[in-house]
């Protein structure tokens, strides 16, 4: 090789770092957008990822998630999907609210949205239907305000001889209407006395349970919302200081010290949409994926509250109970 052939060479090679940079493929970008805090929702986060990872991706590797968390201020939720959407990411994932949903829906109609809801999607307004959501959105329900009439028959079951029971909602959740109607309706068919106690703040919370006491309530049924998923251990705590006998919604709440919780796994409902999400990277159209529905219902019971609140469940309860923790 001729020596100005030579240099010519190794010029060309110097530059070979940089060309081999230069195609790599740029990561993929998840948008996480949720009305939540952090903290609470952790356990749900990792579910996520468990989906992520089933479908090939992993933080870090060939992926990345930008985190945005209202910290249950719905009014901070607009600016944060319109960052996200200035960012272009690849995929926006909303949730801990019909709210997060709602802002990412009407921040882009181009980039794909998977969601995780409570209620109904097609009701709510985010999707045309069941198995054909049409549209840049797709997602999870979990239909848990659906499953009130179920917590509260659970609940009479514990204390078959409560005259008044106390239900715990929040207004301001865009469903509140409907939940109540329909424990409303289950109450009377059952011949069973409730009152609904609204509580959208940590002070309206402190006081519905002063107030179900001074009432004459001999237990409590926390409606499925967001505002209390957040505040698992606010509620268990102010439901063993008062002694009342209290159903919620998901297992986390009965790990956590609560009597009993009747619901959908939200973990199982956080890792398809990790799936969902995955799918969409690899080229799937959320217009095409079907909205999947959480199908797996816990009744948990925790014997060591019932003990603290001096109750005896009932053996048929203790037979139906998916998990009993003791």
């Amino acid at each position: 090789m001729r020596r100005r052939e030579f240099i010519a060479f190794l010029g060309g090679a110097a530059t070979w770092p940089l060309v081999a940079r230069a195609q790599q493929p740029v990561m993929p970008v998840i948008g996480f957008l949720s009305g939540a805090s952090s903290a609470p929702w952790a356990p749900y986060v990792a579910a996520f990822r468990r989906g992520l990872k089933e479908t090939g991706y992993v933080e870090g590797q060939n992926v990345a998630i930008e985190f945005r968390w209202a910290d249950n201020q719905y009014d901070r939720l607009p600016a944060m999907v319109a960052d996200l959407v200035r960012r272009q990411v690849a995929v926006i994932v909303a949730g801990a609210g019909t709210s997060a949903i709602m802002a990412a829906k009407a921040a882009t109609t181009t980039i794909p949205i998977v969601f995780s809801t409570g209620g109904d999607p097609v009701e709510l307004g985010l999707v045309a239907s069941i198995n054909r959501p049409g549209g840049n959105l797709t997602g999870v329900a979990h239909l848990t305000g659906l499953l009130e009439v179920k917590r509260l028959e659970f609940l009479r079951e514990m204390l078959p001889n409560a005259t008044l029971i106390a239900v715990m909602m929040d207004p301001h959740t865009p469903y509140a209407s409907d939940q109540a109607d329909s424990i409303r309706d289950a109450a009377r068919s059952m011949g069973q006395s409730i009152t609904i106690l609204n509580a959208g703040t940590d002070a309206e919370i402190e006081n519905a349970f002063a107030s179900l006491k001074a009432a004459g309530a001999q237990a409590l049924l926390v409606a499925a919302q967001p505002l209390f998923n957040v505040r698992r251990e606010f509620l268990v705590a102010l439901a063993a200081r008062h002694g009342v006998p209290t159903i919620y919604e998901f297992r986390e709440y009965a790990v956590a010290g609560g009597l009993m919780s009747y619901g959908t796994s939200a973990s199982d409902g956080y890792r398809q949409t990790g799936i969902y999400a995955g799918r969409i990277l690899k080229g799937e159209k959320s217009a095409d994926l079907p909205i999947y529905q959480v199908t797996k219902f816990e009744l948990v019971v925790n014997l060591k509250a019932a003990k603290a609140l001096r109750l005896d469940v009932p053996p048929s309860l203790l037979g139906r109970a998916d998990e009993v923790i003791e």
